[in-house]
């Protein structure tokens, strides 16, 4: 990379939406505990979950299988996208 290229390469910044401490539902917190936290721990807890019990679908990994802690936070669904569960999840913050 020449001097130039490094001029026009930016940092890009935390957004601090993401870093703000959100409360999590009661269903939620069985899975990521009841103390706020940023939306990124809490993503990073809910794949922990997901891949200690083996929930992430063996056929296509962009699909998650609820069990029942899961289940309380998709909406009573059995299978949810990676996408739709972010969307799921943001419903059980404040």
């Amino acid at each position: 990379m020449s001097d130039t290229d490094k001029k026009t390469v930016k940092k890009s910044a935390a957004n601090p939406a993401f870093m703000k401490a959100v409360k999590p539902s009661e269903a939620l917190a069985k899975i990521v505990g009841t103390a706020p936290l940023p939306r990124t721990e809490i993503t990073k807890k809910l794949w922990e979950y997901i891949k200690q019990h083996n929930l992430q679908d063996v056929k296509n990994k962009r699909n998650i299988n609820a069990d029942e802690n899961l289940r309380a936070v998709f909406d009573g669904k059995d299978q949810v996208s990676m996408f739709e569960m972010t969307r799921l999840v943001n419903k059980h913050l404040s």
